[in-house]
């Protein structure tokens, strides 16, 4: 059967793209490696029932109102606040740095006023950073990048802060107030039923017009599809085969351990409450240990259940096998994707989209809306494109309530 479009991948860009062609009359057939709808949003319950994220944390928010519309048809939304500590020096800080983290150092209340005198002399004097080093220095000074970044840095990405673009720590905020939440994006919650849920919605809304091929190497089906155009949200450089060797690519380990109530019984003083085993979602290790980070992601799930779940991230280097989960911002890694951007421009009726196909890091709402756009150019060649008359822009859509 020829169909108009494959699509490689079924992550974020690639069910946006099946959902919103379909609806459109066209033919899909999905093609996806894994096992499962979703890409590394994908979460799922481990033994005792608790949910969890397999592929690490995803925390959806977006200050977009059309991404959060359109994804609002396939899920009701759970309110979420992102709240993080950094575990240094033999204790828990509040981080992103603010003022409750000053206080900490302190030892003592301060306030918004005395905080700033404090960086404005400890700053570096930088206008123009031209690494992630210098911004965290001109933003912050050297003692708390010394305490939260550096080490963090090298750990995750196995390479100094002042060889990886600014992008990289100019992410994290730094506020002068008691505001602790990771994020400050107007519209922050989880789906209320999961991603999984939200993306096997995704794929009924497709259809009869979508053909979804689970657990299958698109390079060893390849010859066997007929399709006209196709959309790639892989690797670049493994589409074309590593032809000018592989980009670098950073990888992760998760080791996910499920809890409990009975091992939990100890632990109420340290999480602040019952049923949990850490006082917030995410606690960073940027020193003293060999993994990063520690998620448990029950606390903005909202499941209610005696148990937990706990998942160890442990960066590693990207080896055959394994997993492409981080471009690497740094001026190599950007001369050697400008040759394989070069080749993809040249590709006829081929989309290149996502985080692996554009080499470019991309929170889940930059996704949708990159996904939406393409729909709405038209990659059929429409004059109008699809989003117009598909995906109208209106609050009363599935889930959403004003707050």
């Amino acid at each position: 059967m020829k169909n108009d479009y494959c699509i490689v991948g079924a992550g974020l860009s690639g069910m946006v793209m099946a959902e919103r062609l379909t609806v459109a009359g066209k033919s899909v057939v999905i093609v996806e490696k894994r096992g499962h709808l979703g890409g590394n949003c994908h979460d799922e319950p481990d033994a005792n029932g608790v949910l969890h994220h397999v592929y690490g944390p995803h925390y959806f928010r977006t200050n977009l109102p059309h991404v959060r519309d359109y994804l609002s048809r396939f899920t009701d939304w759970l309110p979420a606040e992102y709240r993080i500590k950094a575990y240094a020096k033999g204790r828990l800080w509040s981080f992103p740095v603010n003022l409750v983290t000053f206080e900490q150092l302190l030892g003592r209340p301060s306030t918004s006023e005395e905080f700033g005198q404090w960086l404005e002399e400890r700053r570096v004097k930088i206008d123009t950073p031209s690494n992630s080093e210098e911004v965290v220095l001109s933003q912050v000074g050297r003692e708390f990048y010394e305490l939260f970044f550096e080490g963090y840095t090298l750990k995750q990405w196995k390479r100094h802060s002042r060889e990886l673009s600014p992008s990289v720590c100019g992410r994290i905020p730094m506020r002068l107030n008691r505001d602790e939440r990771y994020f400050s994006d107007a519209f922050q919650a989880m789906p209320r039923q999961g991603y999984a849920a939200m993306f096997n919605r995704m794929l009924e809304s497709c259809g009869k017009r979508a053909t979804l091929l689970l657990n299958t190497d698109f390079t060893a089906v390849r010859n066997e599809l007929s399709f006209d155009r196709l959309i790639y949200t892989g690797p670049v450089d493994a589409y074309f085969g590593h032809r000018f060797g592989p980009l670098p690519w950073r990888s992760l380990h998760f080791e996910p351990r499920s809890l409990r109530s009975e091992e939990l019984a100890d632990r109420r003083e340290q999480a602040g409450k019952p049923g949990f085993w850490q006082s917030a979602v995410q606690v960073n290790y940027p020193n003293e240990h060999e993994y990063t980070r520690t998620v448990e992601i029950k606390h903005v799930t909202g499941q209610q259940t005696p148990h937990t779940n706990v998942v160890y991230e442990y960066p590693r280097d990207f080896e055959p096998g394994a997993e492409p989960y981080y471009p690497i911002p740094s001026e190599d890694s950007a001369k050697l994707y400008a040759k394989y951007a070069e080749l993809a421009a040249k590709e006829r009726n081929v989309l290149f989209l996502g985080r692996l196909a554009t080499y470019t890091y991309l929170n889940m709402d930059q996704v949708v809306d990159a996904a939406l756009r393409e729909a709405e150019r038209g990659v059929t060649g429409a004059g109008q494109g699809l989003l117009g008359e598909l995906v109208p822009h209106r609050k009363q859509q599935r889930g959403y309530r004003e707050r």
